[in-house]
């Protein structure tokens, strides 16, 4: 691999940004951080910026503050405010890679101006896809990058397909761990409490993603991710319970060979083959011990159990923007449940109610995306945030 590659860390203190950050401290001779970004957390994208001295630092969720302007500036970087700074960062930055790592729309704009100043994404950031997969396609091809998965089923996917002819492909397996109740019953989810749904039992993730686990979107994403990552059908796209996370998916191909791509889970690995494909680092991260691996457990997901799986399916079947109200959708109705407004039984219904409610449009540009997004969360909100009692 050569030497400092000039990347981009967006949403840098969050779970995916700090171990990518990780990596770097660790090859510091290998890679150089143009920006960091941040929402809230301005103290600790300070602490970033003193260790890797980026050209910008960027801060989504706080005012334009000229006390922080200064200190960033003594640690040799450009402090941006707001969405604006974001974009312009996205444009303007001397990154040859971008780390995506934001959480939600967020993530979506800012990508696409990144594309269209010709740098490589590295993309963990799934309302990308879900929201504007088609539109992503596009942009990737017209500017010649390169769009790399970071999430650890599409990583594993991104390396079976290594020298493999897409047409041979027969289908794309996607493992799921389960989350934190998959063996529990349907009486048991209902009265599921946001303790509960956030104790994954394999993946140290964000609040959002970690519920989207537990109700299963989160690998109902991973397959709209997956159809428009390796451009296949979604009727050649499978999921599969598999608890024990070693096999992180598989692909069968025509000819009946499966391949499969394993490992502990932990983020650092798919996050460091994401920097540095298709070569790779010696890493820290462990390896498995086979002696003690006795059982590797494959089961089919219950959709009656796991509603939200059944309908990233079925969003991604009717196309258009009903994935973007999907994504809305979600969002709005996890914010619900971890603030205690409704229940976490309640969260598919919700979802199933927006999509019934709206009126897709098929080949959508990128403000009606937006719209289509913004006009599910105001569904949600205006229907249910004042419910608590009700519901």
């Amino acid at each position: 691999m050569g030497l400092n590659k000039k990347i981009a860390i967006w949403g840098s203190t969050g779970s995916i940004g700090t171990q990518t950050l990780d990596i770097v401290y660790e090859n510091r001779d290998l890679f150089s951080v143009e920006t960091l970004t941040s929402h809230v957390n301005i103290n600790k994208l300070f602490e970033q910026a003193l260790k890797v001295s980026p050209e910008f630092a960027v801060i989504t969720g706080i005012k334009r503050d000229q006390i922080w302007i200064e200190k960033f500036k003594e640690a040799g970087a450009t402090l941006l405010f707001g969405k604006e700074g974001l974009l312009k960062a996205a444009s303007e930055s001397g990154e040859e890679l971008v780390l995506n790592a934001l959480v939600g729309r967020a993530g979506l704009e800012p990508t696409v101006k990144a594309i269209e100043a010709g740098k490589d994404i590295a993309l963990a950031n799934k309302e990308v896809l879900v929201m504007a997969g088609d539109l992503i396609l596009r942009k990737i091809r017209k500017h010649s990058v390169k769009l790399i998965p970071v999430d650890s089923e599409h990583s594993a996917v991104y390396q079976c397909l290594a020298g493999e002819k897409r047409e041979n492909i027969k289908r794309i397996i996607l493992t799921a761990s389960g989350g934190p109740f998959f063996r529990k019953s349907i009486e048991e989810i209902k009265s599921a409490g946001v303790k509960e749904a956030l104790a994954h039992p394999n993946w140290d993730m964000g609040k959002k993603v970690t519920i989207d686990s537990a109700t299963m979107m989160n690998k109902g994403f991973e397959v709209i991710e997956a159809r428009y990552l390796f451009d296949i059908p979604v009727e050649k796209i499978e999921v599969i319970i598999h608890p024990e996370s070693i096999i992180h998916s598989m692909v069968e191909f025509c000819d009946g060979s499966v391949k499969a791509q394993l490992g502990n889970p932990d983020m650092h690995v798919p996050i460091q083959y994401a920097l540095t494909c298709p070569d790779r680092l010696s890493g820290k991260y462990g390896s498995i011990d086979f002696s003690i691996t006795d059982k590797l457990t494959f089961l089919k997901p219950d959709t009656k159990k796991f509603k939200c799986l059944d309908l990233a399916f079925k969003a991604l079947k009717l196309g258009g923007t009903s994935t973007a109200v999907l994504n809305g959708a979600d969002e709005a109705a996890v914010e619900l449940f971890l603030g205690e407004h409704i229940k976490f039984i309640d969260i598919p219904e919700i979802i199933q109610h927006a999509l019934n409610e709206y009126k897709n449009i098929l080949n959508p540009g990128l403000n009606e995306i937006l719209n289509a997004d913004n006009w599910a969360r105001n569904f949600v909100y205006n229907n249910y945030s004042r419910k608590k009692d009700k519901l």
